[in-house]
């Protein structure tokens, strides 16, 4: 078939070759395949890109996550050795505005091992070309190969594009959903042949209708967080577990089906806030919140840093900061201040984190 994307062949013949295949390696195929996976080929942030992200619409927002770190860091006590790690780090511009506003903070960058998990090549060589004045930076495939140690852990729309599973009740139970070919040799929906475990299936929704759909993440990066001294993650997504599809795929700045154009198009799908918090607090970490992006800023001073950048600014610039606070905090039912979420997590015994406590 004709106008296909290249990834779109692949995953029919694997199909057919092993079987109808979960969303979540469906997801994974998509972003990750190394030839043809969309993440592997392309730099999609940006005016030029597909979406743009919290940190590319104001420096302010990584100012005040580098400051955010910083603090936290003196709270563990200023070790003269950890490791400061960024979970997807797009083109490296949040971890390069929170490097340089954490300057103000002696010893600070003189104690941080920087270190990057990204597993794009492109986006790897962009972030190489933003962070080539910081000094000595690390890049890691995973943030199982970031070694042990006191550890401030950062991730801003990172936990959306990992791979989300998805259960659909039908008449006699509940199945895990699949990708499968039609056939007229298109991709489309399906579902397991086998009963899915109950257990994965939270109590309150077990007795959902038919056609209800339960989305949920392996747990496996909960545990690794929890041993950090303290993790960040700011995203979008529910405060409350809940039934409901929420995979999105969005290409050219517009939202197209999921199963359009595997590879060419971003696959996200919301954070289950309250299932990461749960899974990390199981693992034996604290969590913190979530509450909303709006408030978490305005608890550590988006509002004044704004004023700060205003002061010196011609009225084009002065206007310029006023539309990315607005953009940020917006508090809409659509808006970034109240669609994304910040959660902390932390070793126990730690002082409420920064921008979490009222």
């Amino acid at each position: 078939m004709t106008g296909l994307s290249p990834l779109y062949d692949v995953i029919r013949r694997r199909i057919a070759q092993t079987g109808p295949i979960t969303v979540a390696d469906y997801m994974a195929l998509c972003l990750d395949d190394p030839q043809h996976g969309y993440y592997a080929t392309r730099d999609p942030f940006g005016a030029a890109g597909d979406f743009v992200t919290a940190p590319e619409i104001s420096q302010m927002f990584g100012e005040l996550i580098g400051l955010w770190a910083a603090t936290v860091w003196r709270m563990i006590g200023a070790p003269p050795a950890f490791n400061l790690v960024e979970l997807g780090p797009g083109r490296g511009t949040m971890m390069a505005d929170a490097l340089r506003a954490a300057r103000i903070v002696p010893g600070f960058r003189e104690a941080a091992a920087v270190r990057l998990v990204e597993t794009s090549p492109v986006l790897r060589a962009r972030q190489r070309r933003t962070l080539e004045a910081f000094g000595s930076i690390a890049w890691h495939d995973s943030l199982d190969s970031v070694p042990d140690g006191p550890s401030i852990i950062l991730a801003n729309e990172f936990f959306d594009a990992l791979p989300v599973h998805q259960a659909v009740r039908e008449r006699d139970g509940w199945h895990e959903r699949t990708v499968e070919v039609g056939d007229n040799g298109m991709l489309r929906f399906g579902s397991a042949a086998a009963l899915l475990d109950t257990n994965v299936i939270p109590l309150p929704f077990r007795d959902a209708p038919a056609g209800a759909i339960f989305e949920w993440r392996a747990p496996d990066m909960a545990a690794r967080l929890a041993r950090s001294a303290a993790a960040l993650v700011i995203d979008y997504g529910h405060v409350r577990s809940g039934l409901g599809d929420t995979l999105q795929a969005l290409r050219a700045r517009r939202y197209d089906h999921p199963l359009a154009a595997p590879g060419e198009a971003d696959l996200t799908a919301h954070v289950d806030f309250a299932a990461l918090a749960a899974a990390a607090a199981a693992a034996g970490a604290h969590a913190h919140g979530p509450v909303e992006q709006a408030v978490f800023l305005r608890r550590l001073g988006i509002a004044e840093r704004a004023a700060a950048l205003k002061a010196t600014a011609n009225a084009e610039q002065a206007a310029a900061v006023d539309a990315a606070l607005d953009r940020l905090t917006e508090r809409s039912s659509t808006g970034m201040g109240a669609l994304f979420k910040a959660l902390g997590l932390s070793r126990p015994g730690l002082d409420p984190l920064p921008g979490f406590d009222a």
